[in-house]
């Protein structure tokens, strides 16, 4: 059955791969990014393949911005029954280091962008009878050198999810996580780049600590989101999936 799908973060990257795969999977999809021209990019890619997708400039920590975004989605393309919360930004540092903007716009961006885009997609879905929430946690919610902010706001992501499980179950909504581990995108690069080693080298590195031997791609994260959106999935709630090529990060 089409749905239609919101995917945050999905200019680039994870979100991308994660839009593509959707609206292969016959779903209408919004591309939501912060950089709408990227955004438009993706879209088009995905029409360009036989789909149907709109791109929407929005910025999910601004709650205005995020309810003329869900309402635009419902109006140009149904009302929106699947949502992936992906959107993210890196602003690591040392604890000593770390300033409160760099702590605030973390936190803002995955935590409160999660919360804004589900409360107000979950008056879509309860409507409908039917809804898929799926979050992007990561296996830096296990703590990370470095990463205070971050891994505090994927380890938020997991608390929100089982939350939102036992809340929106009752409605036919579940919701999951996905835990990628190290993950080849252009915010691995940038990390690579923070730390001066050549980006080949970074990848190298992972994967000689990854049980699988390789650095994961987008589209694996992709196909793990796909199955926490299918049909198939309506009895699986509450659960964190680490897609991390091992047991650990």
């Amino acid at each position: 059955m089409t749905r239609t799908a919101i995917v945050t973060g999905a200019a680039r990257g994870i979100g991308a791969a994660t839009a593509r795969r959707l609206a292969a999977d016959g779903h209408a999809v919004a591309v939501v990014d912060l950089l709408e021209d990227q955004a438009a990019a993706t879209a088009a890619s995905i029409e360009a393949d036989g789909g149907r997708a709109i791109a929407v400039g929005a910025d999910v920590s601004d709650a205005d911005a995020v309810a003329s975004a869900v309402a635009r989605v419902a109006d140009e393309l149904g009302a929106p029954t699947i949502l992936v919360n992906n959107a993210g930004i890196l602003r690591d540092n040392l604890l000593f280091k770390m300033s409160e903007s760099d702590w605030d716009a973390v936190l803002n961006v995955h935590l409160r962008g999660a919360f804004l885009m589900s409360r107000a997609v979950q008056a879509h879905q309860v409507e409908a009878g039917w809804g898929r929430i799926v979050n992007l946690s990561s296996t830096s919610a296990l703590g990370n050198r470095g990463q205070a902010n971050y891994a505090a706001a994927k380890a938020g992501m997991q608390g929100f999810t089982k939350t939102l499980a036992i809340e929106l179950g009752r409605y036919g909504v579940t919701a999951n996580a996905v835990a990628p581990g190290f993950i080849e995108t252009d915010m691995t690069r940038a990390t690579a780049e923070r730390v001066g080693v050549p980006f080949e080298d970074f990848l190298a590195a992972a994967a000689r600590e990854i049980p699988v031997g390789r650095a994961g791609q987008p589209e694996d994260i992709a196909a793990a989101v796909s199955f926490f959106a299918s049909e198939e999935a309506g009895f699986v709630s509450g659960q964190v999936l680490y897609v991390a090529g091992g047991p650990r990060a």
